[in-house]
């Protein structure tokens, strides 16, 4: 059985536990990492066995040993996320220049951890529209009323005390139906996955209410500009 090669990009607790389940395959090997200090990247290769390891992102792109998703037509999402290397759009724009815009890899793309950032999700979409590969239907929803902290406070999440919270898509600050107007705008074609999050909420009233809200958000585009509906054929 041939063994696929795997280059991992960051070396935060998600990388780890990406790197264990890899790990455990026999068909995996752990090849190299890629992190924004070489001591890091040493650290994170001697604790998950990868024989590889690189002080910069740009460096793990450019191992010509680990085009996994290149060679088997996979395109991976990076969640665009406050703990991960692209989290707003400067972020996002470097996370894609370091691995040379090669269209294997892209972004998932989560509105509800742009809301609390004060950033517009329908801008992003536009921005990266040919990069977006997924897209979760997630909301959020701001308290801030002079006492709460936009930080979290290193609260869990649904403590009163909270500055922001997730809550059930369409019961938050996101615009989805505007995502969804401006995925139209781009052409999009892939999923849309619902996300759900929310401590004030019944999960089984939250999981219909949130597909309810997801197939009446879902709509086509127009194929036509309105005044041309009422436009007669000669």
């Amino acid at each position: 059985m041939s063994r696929v090669r795997w280059g991992v990009l960051g070396a935060g607790s998600i990388a780890g536990r990406f790197s264990g389940a890899l790990a455990a395959l026999p068909e995996a090997e752990t090849l190299a990492v890629g992190s924004r200090s070489q001591d890091t990247a040493d650290r994170f290769a001697e604790a998950h066995g990868f024989s590889r390891a690189y002080p910069s992102y740009e460096k793990l792109a450019a191992d010509p040993d680990v085009d996994v998703f290149d060679a088997e037509g996979v395109r991976f999402g990076l969640e665009v996320h406050p703990t991960e290397i692209a989290y707003d759009f400067v972020t996002t724009k470097k996370a894609l220049d370091a691995v040379g815009n090669r269209t294997g890899f892209g972004i998932n793309f989560d509105p509800s951890h742009l809301a609390h950032q004060f950033l517009d999700s329908a801008a992003f979409i536009e921005e990266f529209g040919g990069r977006i590969y997924h897209f979760h239907i997630k909301d959020s929803r701001k308290r801030l009323d002079g006492r709460r902290s936009i930080l979290g406070s290193h609260l869990d999440f649904g403590a009163a005390e909270r500055g922001w919270d997730f809550v059930s898509p369409g019961h938050g600050d996101v615009d989805l139906e505007g995502c969804v107007r401006a995925l139209n705008r781009i052409g999009y074609g892939g999923p849309l996955s619902i996300e759900w999050e929310d401590s004030g909420m019944d999960r089984e009233y939250g999981a219909q209410d949130a597909l309810a809200f997801a197939r009446r958000t879902d709509f086509a585009p127009s194929t036509q500009a309105f005044d041309a509906a009422f436009a007669r054929g000669e």
